[in-house]
């Protein structure tokens, strides 16, 4: 670590009462008053440890880990950010919960073909397993066939005024859809949410809300699972594959070599629009989404265009769902379709090519571009 000496001066140095975790503290109040933080990948080394270490000795990791959630309380209070602070499972994880000021009205823009019961078990999934309540459902319905799917529109509408359907009749482009639905949306938040998803943990939303509504943040992403639990999106890493995949995909949050990433709320470049929650303000600012990317990578160019306007993109794991991927939609298993994502991909490539030649400021250089599961690559 190095550290201009004006700002080290400014603070002070190492403080006694944070002893075991005297860096993280340090390190806290030299990044609030810096006005630019530099990671250099470059500087590459493997950490040896000796069992007088606090990283080796369980004597003393207790007390590290205390002074741990004290710097990060402490930090909180100097810059007058109410936040409970609280360890995970895993000690050396911290967890911070920000309270949601007030109630604001949430927006849940579900894009829906038929897919009845699909739908019915996301909108079960909202109205019974969520203990925030404030918030209005706007069902983009475009191009339904089949008649039992209008037939249950008009049974849900009927027991549920928070319930809108708005009708889509061009056809299928999930950028222009959501676009679409979001004119017509009331709240101060957008929740842009698949079909195919359903709640795990009842704080999802207010989690996502706590997050989205910090000042300097844009959106806010959620951890999805696939039905068998393992991870369908982490957040999205840019460049992975020349384009772009979601982090830790395929593998378990237990997973030893991966933990840390899946307990621990971060920036990310992007997150996927099957779960995506954006402060309304920002999407009218970047335009929405782009209606050229019909169906692939439109959710990563939003977080790209959200991003460049300074605004951040957060994961928090602890907003939960699965993710039946695709029931609606289907794979792009036809040469039509993979013509067409061959040719987003390009277009999103052009779009994006002095990014992508950078490479994703949230994963190291040092890692692997074959998979986003952040594996050494050196």
């Amino acid at each position: 670590l190095v550290a201009r000496r004006s700002i080290v001066e400014k603070v002070g140095r190492f403080r006694k009462e944070f002893d075991g975790a005297q860096d993280y503290d340090f390190i806290f109040r030299c990044t609030e008053n810096s006005r630019e933080v530099v990671h250099i990948p470059e500087i590459l080394y493997h950490w040896r440890t000796h069992k007088a270490s606090t990283a080796d000795n369980p004597a003393s990791k207790m007390y590290a880990f205390e002074a741990g959630k004290r710097a990060i309380e402490a930090h909180l209070e100097r810059n007058g950010v109410k936040g409970v602070v609280s360890h995970t499972p895993d000690l050396g994880f911290y967890r911070v919960q920000y309270p949601v000021q007030g109630e604001p009205l949430v927006s849940v823009i579900i894009p829906n073909k038929d897919e009845k019961e699909t739908l019915r078990t996301c909108l079960e999934s909202l109205k019974k397993h969520t203990n925030y309540k404030n918030f209005e459902i706007i069902i983009a319905e475009n191009n339904s066939t089949e008649p039992e799917t209008f037939e249950y529109y008009e049974k849900i509408k009927k027991v549920d005024n928070r319930i809108n359907i708005v009708y889509w009749k061009k056809e299928f482009n999930y950028s222009a859809i959501n676009n679409f639905a979001a004119e017509f949306a009331a709240g101060e938040l957008l929740l842009f949410l698949n079909n195919d998803t359903e709640l795990i943990s009842a704080d999802s939303l207010t989690e996502m809300i706590s997050y989205c509504y910090r000042p300097g943040v844009g959106a806010a992403g959620a951890m999805l699972y696939y039905e068998d639990d393992t991870i369908q999106h982490g957040g999205v890493v840019i460049k992975i594959g020349g384009f772009a995949a979601n982090a830790l995909w395929s593998l378990t949050d237990r997973d030893e070599r991966y933990y840390p990433y899946s307990v621990t709320a971060r920036e990310f470049t992007a997150c996927t629009a099957a779960c995506l929650m954006m402060k309304k303000s920002v999407f009218q600012k970047v335009g929405g989404f782009d209606e050229k990317l019909v169906v692939a990578l439109n959710d990563v160019d939003i977080c790209m265009k959200v991003r460049k306007s300074g605004e951040l993109i957060m994961f928090n794991p602890y907003a939960t769902l699965h993710h039946y991927e695709s029931k609606s939609r289907g794979f792009e298993n036809t040469p039509e379709k993979q013509e067409r994502f061959n040719r987003e991909i390009a277009y999103f490539q052009s779009k994006w090519e002095k990014e992508l030649e950078a490479g994703d400021p949230y994963y190291n250089k040092n890692q692997t571009l074959h998979r986003a599961d952040y594996t050494m690559d050196y």
